[in-house]
């Protein structure tokens, strides 16, 4: 035997060793299915992953696990075993999985959504909640949310200004909440055909980058869990996050120089921040803000967008809800002027709708892996140091127990007292999302403004089809169509 091939089979046998004397250490795992060595249970789990665990839960019980190569996952669905993961539990599971990725791209495991909990964590945090992201700072931007949400408003009233026009909502959705966001942390427009001139060559390259890290930023990469795929690269993955981290250093490094240098908007998150590194340079590093901007651009618009695309869809299945939505808006705001972000806070079934979009079609189905970081206990179960921990939020989202008609789209849930802090979809406990007061503001002001300035309407009889697609995010299938014209209260003018 060479000795490459003999390394081979002595690395295979220490995996299956490992892999038995974990199973016997531990008497009181999780149920699960049953697994083999080294491959453990990924050859068990078709996409979408959610509905896989979905399926596995109703056999095995809201807690069980699973092998995913030599690693022991164990997926939580229902809301009281989260809750206990993430109170009684919270620091055990403040820890995130290694992964490639976020080696890579997120700068060996040092910004905010990678990083283990510790001091860098907390500080990251702090910046991230009482700085980057806090009420007054996310108000100084209320004028950039509002533009871009406008721009939306009057490229629908220049295609419905004849009349209903057919209209696609994803690539909208996703141009404006991209170009919020990217406003916000540079000041620059990337999406859309209305971007800076200086900037077309910039703005393609950053769509292609962006494309790409969504693509292999995923937690299914088979390398994570079996070290020979890894050792070898035998997919190429490891190669391709080497040169996709090297060009997004790249360009985030080039968007950090030129604010540096004073060649753009004084008014942005990275001026902000490269103010304090003046003053205190060793928590404001360079890797730290490109850090924090690539979690905001990957965190922050995706999210909302599908979330928006998914609220319309819902809408346009539902029309008594689309007009009960619309009433609101003629009694709290009116007719004579656009809506605000001023007035979310009275449009209450507003927000209810966006709940409640949130509830059946969570962004994040299985929210971001966490792992333990020394023995615990869910309920009875025993839970060895340094197991996954996934949480099937779409499954607790519609769990019976804690909802009436779970699968029924009902915004008018959500009018009874604290029933929106059963969602998860932004997280619990330390690790949840800092972003989620901004991803309200964004969300509630684009969907207000669809609302009031425009009459909605299916493309036919028939009902829009829901039927999700199989990507880690929940986005829909089919890219969402609809029928729209400019409300009669409104014209084109009121839009400009």
């Amino acid at each position: 035997m060479t000795p490459f091939y003999f390394t081979l089979a002595c690395m295979v046998l220490l995996l299956s060793l490992k892999f038995l004397i974990q199973t016997r250490r531990y008497k009181n795992l999780p149920p699960g299915p049953p697994s083999i060595p080294f491959i453990g249970n990924l050859h068990q789990l078709p996409k979408p992953f959610h509905r896989t665990f979905h399926a596995m839960s109703q056999k095995y019980g809201h807690v069980f696990s699973l092998r995913f190569g030599s690693r022991l996952v164990v997926v939580v669905s229902s809301h009281q075993a989260a809750q206990e993961c993430f109170t009684k539990n919270d620091i055990v599971f403040a820890n995130r999985p290694k992964f490639i990725a976020g080696k890579y791209i997120n700068y060996n495991f040092t910004t905010m959504a990678s990083s283990d909990y510790g001091d860098h964590w907390r500080n990251l945090r702090r910046i991230m909640t009482l700085e980057v992201l806090s009420t007054h700072r996310l108000n100084s931007f209320s004028d950039v949310r509002r533009d871009e949400a406008m721009r939306l408003v009057r490229k629908l009233a220049q295609r419905s200004r004849n009349g209903f026009a057919k209209v696609e909502l994803k690539s909208m959705f996703s141009e404006m909440m991209f170009n919020t966001v990217l406003r916000m942390v540079s000041g620059k427009r990337y999406y859309g055909k209305d971007c800076e001139m200086s900037n077309v060559e910039e703005a393609k390259q950053f769509r292609e980058l962006i494309e790409e890290l969504f693509a292999l930023v995923t937690p299914s990469n088979r390398g994570d869990f079996l070290p020979l795929v890894r050792l070898f690269d035998l997919d190429g993955f490891e190669k391709k996050l080497k040169s996709l981290s090297k060009r997004s250093d790249a360009f985030l490094q080039g968007l950090i120089d030129q604010h540096r240098n004073g060649k753009h908007s004084a008014n942005t998150f990275i001026d902000y921040l490269l103010t304090q590194q003046r003053s205190q340079p060793e928590y404001y590093t360079d890797q730290i803000i490109k850090g924090i901007a690539l979690n905001m651009i990957m965190a922050g618009t995706d999210t909302s967008a599908i979330t928006l695309e998914w609220a319309m869809s819902n809408l346009l299945n539902h029309p008594e809800i689309l007009k009960k939505a619309k009433n609101e808006l003629d009694s709290h705001v009116g007719q004579n002027r656009l809506v605000d972000e001023d007035d979310i806070s009275k449009l209450h079934y507003v927000q209810c709708i966006i709940y409640e979009t949130l509830r059946l079609h969570p962004p994040g189905p299985l929210l971001l892996p966490h792992v333990s970081s020394k023995d615990c206990a869910i309920g009875e179960y025993d839970i060895p140091q340094n197991t996954i921990l996934l949480v099937n939020t779409w499954t607790i989202h519609k769990d019976p127990k804690l909802w009436n008609d779970p699968t029924q789209f009902k915004p008018e849930r959500f009018e009874k007292e604290n029933e929106a802090n059963k969602l998860l979809a932004f997280g619990l406990g330390r690790r949840s999302c800092p972003g989620e007061n901004m991803a309200h503001r964004l969300m509630n002001l684009a969907l207000a403004l669809l609302i009031q300035c425009f009459e909605w309407k299916r493309i036919n009889e028939e009902e829009i089809d829901m039927t999700e697609g199989k990507e880690s995010m929940l986005k829909r299938k089919y890219a969402l169509e609809a029928m729209c014209r400019v409300s009669q209260f409104m014209t084109i003018k009121d839009m400009f």
